[in-house]
């Protein structure tokens, strides 16, 4: 597909990512993967199919899966406490109160549970075990797994969750994560390039595509290493996740192959909860997927530090396509790809409206370099960092906040600064601050 190949260079270049590869499936067979661009930005070496990409999020409806044969096998229960059978670690208190917390809520984000993602570390560092990861103790860099809303109420992602789930996978097969899901998923779909180990073998550095910031410029350890391996850690290709969709939807089929029962293969495709927002229309938790509204698409999205992706699958038509990149900015480009491909592969009820985003201005940029004052008290400084803003506290390292819209910046999930009525304000946690140019 020329046209979906020329779409992807123009959007790598607009967006500063150095490189995509993509696979798309009809009547559950591959039909055609593409890669463009480069592994690493300054380089020589291209990406090809064979070229390995974080699958970030896309790892954990992975994991769900290779939980649910074990509940098929009688090991474990959707709808039991997961403390009856954790034994390296308990879902603690909280308070007086000990929730109850399943695999089924842990499996569709609705148990309650904290810490949304993890920013992984260089992968040349001392990594954490899991259970320090879920006590939030040295050398992790996330707090503690805790529950803090009740259990089953509402939909919250929580990275967190997945880390649970992968425990007590261990805990009830004495079996390590990464051996447990390529006896049960990888090898019965056939994904021989993928791979949960973390940190990545160094025999494999040469095939792995170099992350990158939303610059474009590379990381300063080419990638980050994600002891999470449930909810973070899968380094796979286009083509491998495209097995894994093709597999779900025979195993939703019925087919001799499935590798789940019937009924199980159902609730995995079931909606459990609406989510609280949509990312290609899709609205809804099953067991470890999103799905749409009406239950016919599936799919989940991933985000690690230098990696964007996207997985989409039509549970009953054989379709879909994975589009993986390599930079923060990679969201666009797969946005994009995705709906080029729903156009050309006539995909029901796709949405073909792709929200770019709306860049500020350099003019709006220039203008905002200077020294501040915040609230009259704290003064920092702002630099220009290509279409974002280095900011830096008094005695803080600098902060890099990149933009949401033409006006607003933020870093993380909870401080932004915003352009407004020709002043700055500083936003965190609700509360609003004035910030004085100086």
């Amino acid at each position: 597909m020329d046209v979906l190949r020329a779409g992807i260079e123009t959007d790598l270049e607009e967006f500063k990512v150095p490189g995509a590869s993509w696979a798309v499936f009809e009547d559950g067979e591959i039909h055609q993967t593409g890669t463009a661009g480069l592994v690493e930005a300054g380089g020589s070496a291209a990406v090809t199919p064979d070229t390995l990409f974080q699958a970030a999020s896309i790892s954990k409806p992975v994991a769900v899966l290779a939980m649910l044969r074990l509940v098929d096998r009688g090991l474990l229960d959707l709808d039991e406490d997961v403390n009856r059978k954790l034994t390296s670690w308990q879902v603690p208190p909280t308070g007086y109160w000990q929730p109850v917390v399943t695999l089924r809520q842990l499996a569709s984000h609705t148990a309650g549970l904290t810490v949304h993602g993890f920013p992984g570390y260089r992968h040349d560092d001392a990594l954490p075990t899991t259970v320090q990861i879920l006590d939030g103790v040295r050398p992790t860099n996330t707090f503690g797994v805790r529950v803090d809303l009740i259990p089953g109420t509402q939909f919250r992602y929580a990275g967190g969750g997945t880390i649970v789930m992968q425990q007590l996978l261990e805990d009830v097969t004495g079996t390590p994560f990464c051996e447990l899901v390529r006896e049960l998923v990888l090898e019965p779909f056939g994904m021989s390039d993928s791979d949960y180990a973390q940190p990545l073998p160094p025999e494999l550095h040469a095939r792995a595509a170099t992350a990158h910031d939303e610059l474009g410029c590379p990381l300063d350890s080419r990638w980050h290493a994600y002891p999470e391996v449930a909810a973070a850690g899968l380094w796979t290709t286009p083509t491998d996740l495209a097995k894994l969709a093709i597999g779900v939807q025979r195993t939703y089929a019925g087919t001799d192959d499935a590798l789940l029962s019937p009924e199980l293969a159902r609730q995995m495709l079931t909606s459990q909860i609406a989510a609280s927002e949509r990312i290609g229309g899709l609205g809804h938790l099953g067991l470890g997927f999103f799905l749409d509204d009406t239950g016919q698409r599936f799919g989940h999205s991933g985000g690690n530090a230098g990696f964007r992706c996207h997985l989409l699958a039509y549970r009953d038509t054989g379709q879909g396509a994975v589009v993986m990149t390599n930079g923060d900015n990679g969201s666009w480009v797969v946005m994009s790809a995705f709906a080029a491909i729903a156009s050309a592969y006539g995909w029901e009820e796709y949405p073909q409206d792709v929200e770019l985003p709306d860049l500020p201005a350099d003019e709006v940029l220039a203008d905002l370099v200077g020294s501040y004052r915040l609230d009259g008290r704290m003064a920092f400084t702002i630099e220009r960092r290509g279409s974002g803003l280095e900011v830096t506290f008094d005695g803080q390292p600098p902060l890099r906040f990149m933009p949401r819209s033409a006006t607003r910046f933020a870093v993380g999930t909870g401080t932004e600064l915003e352009v407004r009525d020709g002043g700055l304000v500083f936003q965190q946690e609700g509360a609003e601050l004035a910030c004085a140019r100086e």
